[in-house]
């Protein structure tokens, strides 16, 4: 099934886009959506379509590219959980004609695929700049997900990835693989000692519950919206273990020194951060930020996006492995 995903070059792209759309309105009959009008959205993991309806507006069609079952299943009981908990829109998952939320699709070749349908979290990306308060409550909403997913109950069925060391060993193989892309092998080298120290830094963590749980995993600012001034999470396919810290630096990885100061206030407006937090949160913060470009590297429709980064990513590894503070200070070592 991985297979239908990968992209060997640009022309590859229409294609695999036109049999994935056979895919959705193959599944779309196990749906009870009437009037229904259904375009391709994003192909990255997981393709999603929107399906526009008559009667009930607007919901998102997923084709999971690579996880099983038990896996897509957690998440949608996951956010179950949180629409009930929380007071904010999530993205939560429709039921087909026999009452499951996930759907198998037999392909040609004798595999399959599972496909989820998601109600639609209205509000739009932020086009300007954000204000103060909008970034401040960006913070207050990690909080409040992160109190929830402390008192959230485990069942035995439940499977979500765990994001850590392993993890990382993963995405380091995979930019090991493909760096050459748009890194020297001089920059590369920088990265590696990164990963080491990275590394190191979560051997000594605990997995406690006050710090560690299940969390969003991909809360960039790609992955919220804003509705009447307020944020909402959209897109938890990547859900699952890890620290709360680590969900944090996702947040923060794209905004302004002086945002991620703001995220942080809202943030402990309701949960307050412990110990060593900045020191940690440094480290995450260069981890997601190479796990980003391991996951993108293969791609060959973001190469020239990662060449451009490397100005802005090289300087803060610098300061991270010469232990200068980078994430609230405006200017990074050249």
């Amino acid at each position: 099934m991985t297979r239908l995903f990968q992209l060997d070059s640009e022309d590859d792209i229409e294609k695999v886009v036109a049999q994935l759309q056979q895919i959705a309105q193959k599944a779309m009959h196990e749906y009870d959506l009437d009037g229904e009008q259904i375009r391709f959205n994003q192909l990255s993991d997981t393709c999603t379509f929107v399906i526009e309806t008559e009667k009930d507006g607007t919901y998102l069609l997923r084709i999971h590219g690579n996880k099983n079952r038990n896996e897509i299943d957690s998440e949608l009981a996951w956010l179950s959980s949180l629409h009930e908990k929380i007071e904010v829109a999530i993205p939560t998952g429709i039921e087909c004609r026999n009452g499951s939320k996930t759907v198998s699709i037999d392909l040609a070749n004798g595999d399959c695929v599972f496909v989820s349908v998601m109600r639609w979290v209205e509000g739009e990306h932020a086009d300007e700049e954000l204000t103060e308060d909008q970034v401040y409550k960006e913070g207050v909403l990690l909080a409040k997900l992160h109190t929830v997913s402390q008192d959230f109950q485990l069942t035995p069925e439940f499977v979500r990835p765990i994001w850590g060391e392993d993890s990382f060993k993963q995405s380091m193989t995979r930019l090991t693989e493909h760096y050459h892309r748009f890194l020297t092998d001089e920059e590369f080298e920088l990265y590696q000692l990164a990963a080491d120290k990275i590394l190191t830094c979560l051997a000594k963590l605990d997995k406690n519950s006050s710090h560690y749980g299940i969390i969003h995993g991909d809360l960039h600012q790609g992955n919220i919206v804003f509705h009447n001034g307020d944020p909402r999470p959209i897109d938890f396919g990547r859900c699952g273990f890890g620290y709360y810290l680590y969900d944090i630096a996702h947040t923060i990885l794209g905004l302004y020194p002086a945002q991620r100061e703001l995220v942080i206030k809202g943030y402990e407006s309701l949960r307050k951060l412990e110990g060593d937090w900045l020191t940690t949160l440094e480290s995450f913060a260069v981890m997601v930020m190479i796990e980003n470009y391991s996951h993108h590297a293969p791609d060959p429709r973001e190469t020239e996006g990662l060449k451009e980064e490397q100005p802005y990513a090289i300087p803060m590894i610098k300061n991270y492995l010469n232990g200068k503070p980078f994430l609230f200070h405006s200017k990074a070592e050249k």
